[in-house]
C-alpha cells in the first residue's frame, strides 16, 4: 500500500509530533557517533536536531515519500528517497533514529533484528511508533471504511506491536533493551480538531483511495463520530490522548 503525504498538513501539529522525538533522543547515550541515520525523516524538520547534537557525525536523512523528500530538501536537508524495507545500515552507522515511521512498514518486526545485526558494536537503534490504533480516532475510521461502498485498505490494530513485544525482539538480538510507553494528553483547538489531526496521517490512505468529492463525503460522515468520541471542553479545546511506544536497543 503506497501512501501519499502532505508535508504542510503534517507540520500543522509540529510541536505535538516533535515532542516524542525529543523524548526518544534523550535516551540515546552515544557520545561521538560516526554516522547518524534519520530513517523516515519526513519533511526534515527534526533532522537538524541530530546534526546539532552530533556535529562531527555524517547525518543521513532518508524517507520513502517523494513529497517528504522534496520538502526536506527545500528546507535545506540533504534527504534521499529510500524505503525502509530496502535499507541496510552502512558499516559505520552508530545511531539510527526512526520516529513515527515503522507503523507504516508492515514487516518492521522482521527488519529490526536484521538492522541491529548489521550495526557495529556499540551502536544504538532508537524507534518510536504510535500505540493508539485501537483508539476511537482510528477505530472510527476503520468502522466507516467498512461501511463504505467500495473497499478501502487500512492498517489494523497490529500496525504497531506492544511494548513487551519490542522488548523481546530487541533482547533476542543480544542488545540491551530500553522500552517504555507514554500517553500524551494533547490539547487540540479549532473546528473538528481530531479530524484535522488525523487528516495528516491516519486518513492519508483514505484520501488516496477516494476522489476529492468522495473523500469530502467520507470526512463529513466521520466528523460527528469523532466529535462524539472526543467532546470539546468548556473552553472549546479538545483533549486528545495519544499513546506512544518507544524502544532503544544498545548493541554490546
Amino acid at each position: 500500500m503506497t501512501t501519499t503525504w502532505d508535508p504542510a498538513l503534517y507540520l500543522d501539529f509540529d510541536d505535538h509530533r516533535a515532542r516524542p522525538f525529543h523524548d526518544l533522543l534523550a535516551r540515546v547515550r552515544s557520545a561521538e557517533p560516526r554516522r547518524v541515520v534519520d530513517l523516515g525523516c519526513g519533511p526534515g524538520h527534526l533532522t537538524p536536531v541530530l546534526a546539532a547534537r552530533w556535529p562531527g557525525a555524517v547525518v543521513e536523512a532518508l524517507d520513502a515519500s517523494p513529497d517528504m523528500v522534496d520538502a526536506a530538501r527545500a528546507a535545506g536537508v540533504d534527504a534521499r528517497l529510500q524505503p525502509a524495507e530496502d535499507w541496510t545500515p552502512a558499516p559505520d552507522t552508530d545511531v539510527v533514529v526512526t520516529n513515527a515511521v515503522l507503523q507504516w512498514v508492515p514487516t518492521h518486526t522482521e527488519l529490526i533484528p536484521r538492522w541491529i545485526a548489521a550495526l557495529p558494536a556499540g551502536a544504538t537503534f532508537a524507534m518510536q511508533v504510535p500505540g493508539n490504533f485501537g483508539a476511537p480516532s482510528h477505530a472510527l475510521v476503520r468502522e466507516l471504511a467498512a461501511e463504505w461502498e467500495r473497499p478501502i485498505v487500512l492498517r489494523g490494530e497490529a500496525a504497531a506491536a506492544e511494548p513487551a513485544a519490542y522488548a523481546d525482539l530487541i533482547a533476542a538480538t543480544g542488545a540491551a533493551a530500553d522500552v517504555w510507553e507514554t500517553t500524551y494528553l494533547q490539547r487540540l483547538t479549532g473546528e473538528d480538531p481530531v479530524l484535522h489531526w488525523i487528516s495528516g496521517t491516519a486518513l492519508r490512505p483514505v484520501r488516496d483511495a477516494l476522489g476529492e468529492e468522495e473523500y469530502a463525503r467520507f470526512t463529513a460522515r466521520l466528523a460527528p463520530r469523532l466529535r462524539a468520541a472526543y467532546p470539546a471542553s468548556a473552553d472549546g479545546s479538545t483533549w486528545f490522548p495519544f499513546r506512544r511506544i518507544f524502544a532503544v536497543a544498545r548493541k554490546a
